[in-house]
């Protein structure tokens, strides 16, 4: 089954929902969308939402990465040798990790749809489904409450909390979502990296009655290893994400005494299901629980995450809420949600098609 054809389309998508976190505001996104057809007939899709912010990868440069020419390479490789393209596709867009991550999962679809198994069972699927959390991005008290009741009533039982431009307003508007709803929810906290180290240890503290379920990267991403300083128990509710790019970024924050108990993966962050894996593996092998995330991206990319963390045992969180507020997407598919539970579909290859 050889590659007879790929093309790339430039996506923007409004939000339904605009939001602001701790470092911008966000109300649309663009994503670059891969359809790679083979000469069976069959076509891969994938998705690209690349974060400068993150990966310093600029959206002009994962299409310059998407374009005929720099994937004709491609044109031609038979998807059945999925290793060795993967491997390949890391070696030459190691710059550009969102679009590595389109490549990577059109081809990861093919090769499902090639044995007629949807993609999680083609790799070892471990797990049946899992809640994902919401989020509620940086807002005042009120609105805060009112999103939540919203997610509430829609069936979602795990909320995460954006924050990071002030500790003390974040710990009243958590309390605040506590003495509301209970012990209904729970709740995850994300500053992206708008905490000290300092702050970091006195959230804990100030919190200890709340029931936090993990603190999601309080610190700079080049300050993780300060982490190491917190208590245990401090260090096993915090989720790493933007410290964490790559397999050699997961040895290091593994390396004992981890910097943090849980390891957030993304595909636009570290190239796609293939090197999602390998970290996955490694986590696993550390005794660190995984957390499944996202940017704002299609169906098709949140997707192949969610097959991603159905495959790999250490999975313990899903925050794959990145296609929930997009005005529209490309496809239709490839998941379900109900009462806040994610299951893939049981159709071959990612599950998504076009409307």
């Amino acid at each position: 089954m050889k590659i007879a054809r790929i093309v790339s389309s430039r996506e923007h998508m409004p939000l339904t929902r605009p939001y602001t976190i701790a470092f911008r505001s966000i109300d649309a996104v663009d994503n670059a969308i891969v359809r790679i057809r083979t000469d069976a007939g069959l076509t891969g899709l994938g998705a690209a939402s690349p974060e400068a912010f993150v990966t310093g990868e600029t959206f002009a440069a994962t299409l310059a990465a998407l374009d005929a020419e720099a994937t004709r390479w491609l044109i031609g490789a038979d998807v059945r040798t999925l290793p060795a393209l993967c491997r390949e596709i890391g070696s030459r867009l190691r710059a550009t990790p969102a679009a590595a991550a389109a490549l990577d999962m059109a081809l990861h679809d093919l090769f499902a749809q090639s044995l007629g198994l949807p993609l999680c069972e083609a790799l070892g699927r471990a797990h049946d489904a899992f809640p994902t959390s919401i989020t509620i991005g940086i807002k005042p008290l009120d609105a805060t409450l009112a999103e939540a009741r919203e997610y509430v009533e829609r069936g979602f039982t795990a909320l995460k909390v954006k924050g990071g431009h002030s500790l003390p307003g974040d710990i009243e508007r958590l309390r605040a979502l506590r003495r509301t709803f209970g012990g209904a929810i729970a709740i995850r906290v994300d500053p992206n990296q708008g905490y000290t180290l300092h702050e970091t240890a006195a959230f804990f503290e100030q919190t200890a009655d709340l029931d936090i379920e993990l603190l999601e990267q309080p610190v700079k991403a080049a300050a993780a290893a300060e982490l190491r300083a917190l208590p245990d128990d401090m260090r096993r509710r915090i989720a790493l994400d933007e410290s964490l790019l790559t397999e050699k970024d997961a040895l290091a924050l593994a390396a004992p005494p981890p910097a943090g108990g849980i390891f957030n993966i993304k595909l636009m962050k570290c190239g796609g299901i293939a090197p999602a894996m390998r970290i996955a593996a490694i986590a696993a092998q550390a005794g660190i629980r995984l957390m499944w995330g996202c940017m704002d991206e299609s169906r098709i990319s949140i997707a192949a995450a969610l097959h991603a963390a159905l495959a790999s045992p250490a999975t313990a969180y899903l925050d794959l809420d990145g296609s929930f507020d997009l005005a529209r997407d490309v496809v239709a598919g490839g998941f379900t949600v109900e009462h806040g539970v994610m299951r893939a579909l049981a159709a071959p290859g990612l599950g998504v098609a076009t409307p």
